[in-house]
Order: structure tokens, then sequence, then C-alpha cells
């Protein structure tokens, strides 16, 4: 590929996750970020999708090196170049069985970490301190505390086979929970159901990226082929979260106040997400 079609691919990439933007007023050599105006997890989003659309690896310790537009052209450039940061060639693949992990998100460090048997009262925390809007756009009810059979299908999970993580930070010495993400696979073995929660005060942080990209890449590495998830209809950044990552939307046909969204994920040239 040559620069040229890397650049227009780049380009096309930024339309797509910010369709407001006037690509004709973006000046190649000024930080991309100010002038396409994203937050920190529409930004990721951006850089992952680079990756995915040009087929190949982008370290996130390479990501402050992706400045400007031409910054990002000629580091795409030498990658696709380079055989080792091509996905069907590297070494380094997602684990089929997530450890512990540890990520900055703004200035705070989180630990995501599956969520096991010995985890219920935090659970129990958790879910008593989202907010009615947050608890319903999860649960699809109006609960406050949630029943201890509900805390056991949330903490006694099969991690071989389905996949729950939670997000902690440490506060006051003990250990919170500030975002839980899992998925269960179906009968048939070969596609999954997925749902996310955040603790309020994490809503665009970024947070809520980070663990679909971890569900999206451990499910893709066990052999699912595909991924789908039922919204509220209301629930506009879940929504908009889910285009960003390649989930088309359609119709629920079990409900009139929300939506499915399902993503394939299997590699497709030229796909759109992360």
């Amino acid at each position: 590929m040559e620069r040229d079609e890397i650049r227009e691919t780049v380009r096309a990439t930024i339309e797509s996750i910010a369709p407001g933007v006037d690509l004709g007023r973006i000046r190649a050599d000024r930080p991309l970020r100010e002038q396409v105006g994203l937050d920190s997890m529409d930004w990721l989003n951006l850089l992952d999708a680079f990756a995915e659309r040009l087929s190949i690896e982008v370290p996130e310790s390479d990501y402050d090196c992706l400045e400007t537009l031409d910054a990002i052209v000629d580091y795409l450039a030498a990658r696709r170049a380079t055989p080792s940061a091509h996905p069907a060639r590297a070494s380094v693949q997602p684990p089929a069985q997530p450890g512990i992990v540890r990520r900055l998100v703004g200035s705070t460090w989180i630990t995501v970490r599956p969520i096991g048997p010995d985890d219920v009262a935090l659970e129990a925390e958790f879910i008593r301190s989202l907010s009615d809007e947050t608890r319903y756009q999860r649960f699809m009810a109006t609960l406050r505390e949630a029943p201890s059979a509900k805390l056991r299908a949330l903490t006694q999970v099969d991690q071989q086979r389905d996949l729950a993580l939670a997000a902690t930070v440490i506060r006051d010495g003990r250990e919170q929970i500030v975002g839980a993400a899992r998925y269960g696979v179906d009968a048939a073995g070969t596609s999954c159901e997925f749902a996310i929660a955040l603790a309020d005060a994490w809503h665009g942080s970024g947070l809520a990226g980070i663990l679909m990209r971890m569900l999206i890449d451990v499910a893709r590495h066990r052999g699912l082929a595909t991924m789908e998830g039922i919204v509220l209809a209301t629930n506009r950044k879940m929504l908009e979260l889910a285009r960003q990552l390649g989930f088309c939307v359609m119709p629920d046909a079990q409900g009139r106040d929300t939506v499915r969204v399902v993503r394939s994920l299997q590699a497709q040239s030229g796909a759109t997400g992360v």
C-alpha cells in the first residue's frame, strides 16, 4: 500500500469515528486530537481503528508517537513495511484466559481482573453504588439491591467458557469495583452476548472502551463468530460506543424499547471498528 493510500485510509477512518469533522481544515503538522475534538475514549478507538483497517499491530507504547496526521501516516507506513507488525504473523496474541491487567485511565491506575466467587460483597456494593439510571440501563429492571441468586450468577462464572471482568481501584486501602463487563456464550458455542456497567463517575473516561475491547479480543481468540448485546434504545452513549467498536445496530424482536447490537469477530478487510 502506497503512502497516499494510507493517508486516505487514515482520513476515512477519522470520518467514521468523528463524522462531523471537516477533513479539509485538518492541518497535517498540528496535533490531530485537538483538531477533531475527540475525548479519550474516542481517541483510543480511532488509534485502534487505524490498526484494524490496515491489518497491523500498533502497541499501546507507541500511541504517544501518533500526534499529528503526518506522524500517524509515517508511523503506519513504516509498520506496514514491518512483517512482524501484521497480526497474522505476530507472535503475541490476546490471551484465551486473561489474567490481571493494569491500565492507566486518565490519572488513575485501574486493575482489570476476572471476577470470582469471592467478589460477592464487592459486586453487591458496586451495584448499590450505581445511579438508578445506570442500574436500569444495565439490568433493565428497577432494583436497588441485587438478590443473592443474582449475585451468585454474576460472580460464579465458568471463565473457561464465558468471561466476566472487574475493573477495580483502591480507595481508602480497600478494593472497589468501578466497572464490570462480561459475555456469556450461547448453547451452540459460536456466539456470545455482552453486558457492561460503569460507576457513574467513570462514564466518558474511556474505561468502557477498554473493557469492551478486552471482551472482543478474548472472544475472537477463543474462536467465537459473533458478539451481540441488547441495549436500551435511549442509551445513546452505549450505542455510540457500539458503533465505534464496529457493531451494527438493528431492531430487537423481543422489545420496542431495546435494540440489538451485533459484531462479527472474524477479521474483515477494511472493517470499521477496533
